[in-house]
């Protein structure tokens, strides 16, 4: 499945689009907020992985509705090294299937992580992540999917 095309403002205000990361690997993970305590160890466990995730030739990207003040201040906080997109409108967040109902039926962005090829395609989603261990998870993922 083709991956749908997003353009997002990131923490320092530079716009991203997805067409940025064309030819490389990209894990695009959506989560709830900054800073709240399943979101933080998520972001974490991204942060411990990336050197391993970047071996493989793959960037991580998080978005989530936040502004770019709310992500600087994630990333300063636990010293993320990854880009953190906002979506304040949720247009990219639904286009990826990660909007809808959560617990006691209130509706919200779902934690999922998606792997996309360097032509564009997903080739992997992860729908409700376990956040702890994530990372890792990720890079046994990438590296058997480059195997294959």
């Amino acid at each position: 499945m083709k991956a749908p095309e997003f353009s997002l403002a990131d923490s320092h205000g530079a716009t991203r689009t997805l067409t940025d990361y064309k030819g490389k690997w990209l894990v695009l993970y959506f989560y709830p907020k900054d800073d709240t305590p399943g979101c933080t160890v998520e972001a974490c466990s991204f942060r411990d992985a990336r050197d391993d995730i970047a071996a493989l030739g793959a960037e991580v990207v998080g978005i989530s509705k936040d502004d770019a003040n709310t992500h600087e201040q994630f990333v300063a906080n636990h010293k993320l090294n990854f880009t953190l997109l906002s979506d304040p409108t949720g247009q990219t967040i639904e286009a990826y299937g990660a909007w809808g109902k959560k617990m006691f039926g209130k509706e919200g962005i779902l934690r999922k992580t998606f792997i996309i090829n360097p032509e564009g395609e997903i080739v992997k989603t992860f729908g409700r992540v376990t956040p702890l261990g994530h990372g890792e998870q990720v890079v046994e993922t990438l590296k058997h999917l480059q195997d294959a």
